[in-house]
């Protein structure tokens, strides 16, 4: 981490959201830290959660008994597929 007195860095403008210069000016006035530190703190770690990778969770199913319509019969399973896929599937 850099330390504004001793790096000036590249002086540029940018456009911040009113809510999160509130939070920032907060956060330097809490912590008697510098504005420039603060925001330049804050880019850091979040571009830093950026570059790694998302975290999801594994996909999961799960089994459901399905059974069959009363009257139906499995073991007539081309009937069924006639019934369920139309009369060009057989």
């Amino acid at each position: 981490m850099t330390n504004d007195a001793k790096m000036p860095g590249m002086r540029t403008t940018i456009v911040i959201d009113d809510d999160v210069l509130d939070r920032t000016r907060g956060l330097a006035l809490a912590t008697e830290q510098p504005l420039r530190f603060i925001l330049n703190e804050a880019l850091r770690l979040g571009l830093d959660a950026m570059a790694l990778p998302v975290k999801s969770k594994p996909y999961r199913t799960r089994p459901r008994k399905m059974g069959l319509k009363p009257g139906r019969d499995i073991n007539r399973i081309q009937e069924l597929m006639a019934l369920t896929d139309g009369e060009d599937a057989r």
